[in-house]
Formats: structure tokens, sequence, C-alpha cells
């Protein structure tokens, strides 16, 4: 295992900052600031309804269109049980190993053209497609596509992982145990739940908590 790769975060008890920036942000004006500074930007959380809440209070505090790619079939599935309420700027795609070459391209001309949120819902999903090889190439190729075409138009590419530690403290996917591509050019996020508040905290390469994000609502 690579000491830089993206996942292997030590320990935040260990490494915590002593005064990481605290961030009281209701309506994630802050958080999606932070979101335009890098290209992905990659959420890591253990539980997957927590992560489609956050997903779809993201999206509805922005005003323009979103692509969402639901490998999960998680956010889609709220949506037609109407556990969350459809938005109409939304167009989600169900990808599959057959057509799944096809949205990215299409996805690339889009955000050529006009600003997108791009939401992968998520790494775990999305290795989940191809075998081992050809998802590590795969997925490095199209993130490197979208999230350059992003920069240049002001597109922000989301990207969900469902993780947790294992037995040395370090980030794994949630079931499987993969590490995720590295990349110095991605923001690295971890989401949870304290009391009625989100907490978002962005970590640095080695797991240290820069800013912290307290998102509190009424909706959560």
């Amino acid at each position: 295992m690579k000491p830089n790769s993206l996942l292997y975060l030590l320990d935040t008890k260990v490494v915590l900052d002593k005064n990481p920036e605290q961030i009281l942000d209701t309506d994630l004006t802050y958080v999606i600031k932070e979101f335009s500074n890098k290209n992905p930007n990659i959420i890591l959380c253990s539980e997957p309804f927590l992560k489609a809440e956050f997903l779809n209070e993201l999206i509805d505090s922005i005003n323009y269109p979103v692509i969402f790619l639901d490998f999960d079939l998680l956010y889609s599935g709220y949506i037609v049980s109407e556990m969350i309420k459809k938005n109409d700027r939304v167009e989600i795609h169900r990808p599959s190993k057959a057509d799944l070459k096809k949205i990215i391209s299409e996805i690339a001309k889009k955000i050529s053209n006009e600003k997108f949120l791009v939401v992968i819902d998520s790494f775990n999903g999305f290795y989940n497609i191809f075998d081992e090889k050809e998802s590590g190439r795969f997925i490095n190729a199209s993130l490197m596509l979208l999230s350059s075409i992003g920069i240049e138009n002001g597109s922000s590419v989301i990207i969900t992982a469902i993780t947790r530690k294992n037995d040395n403290g370090e980030w794994i996917l949630s079931p499987g145990g993969r590490h995720i591509i590295d990349s110095k050019k991605s923001g690295i996020y971890h989401l949870k739940r304290i009391g009625n508040s989100l907490m978002l905290n962005s970590l640095n390469q080695v797991g240290v908590i820069e800013k912290m994000f307290k998102i509190d609502h009424s909706n959560f």
C-alpha cells in the first residue's frame, strides 16, 4: 500500500489539527465555495442515508443543473419512494457496464458548454461495474477527463465513497477494502452527523483536519 494513497489516512484522533478552522454553514455557501477550489472532491462517509441527505441538500443549494450518476441506486430509490423530493434540475443516470462509456462521453460534451454539478454516487458502485484492473484504469481516466473539463468551465465533480476504518486506522471502501486512486488535485472530506448537525471535515493528504464545516439545518 502506498503511504500517499488517497485513503491511506492516519487516525484523525491522533493527527487532528489542534486548531482547525471551524465554519458554520447553514445553507452550504461555504461548502460550495470550497468545492470550487479543487476537482474532483471526494466525500467519505460510513452511512448511506446520511450521504443521500447531504447530496440532496447540496443539490437544493445550487441554482445550476446537476448530472447524477447513481451507481448505488440509492438516491433514485429515495426519489421513487418520495423520501427525497424530485428536483427538476437533476438529470439522473443509472449506469451499467454496457452504457457507461457512452454516458461519460455525453457528460464531457455537456460540461464543456455549460456549468454543471456532476455527482458520482458512489466509488463503491463505480468499482463494481468492472473487474479490478479495468476499473482502476477507467475510473482514473474518467475522473481526469471530467475534472479537467470542469475546471475550465466552473463545473464541480463530487464523488462519494462508503468507507470504514480497518484495524490499522486506515480508511477503506466498505465493503471490499479497496483504496482510492491518489490525486493531489482532489479535495478529501469526511462526512458525519453530530447531534442535529452534519459535520463535513476537510482533510489533507495525511488525514489532518484542516477545516470543519458545521451544517446546522432544520431538514436534518
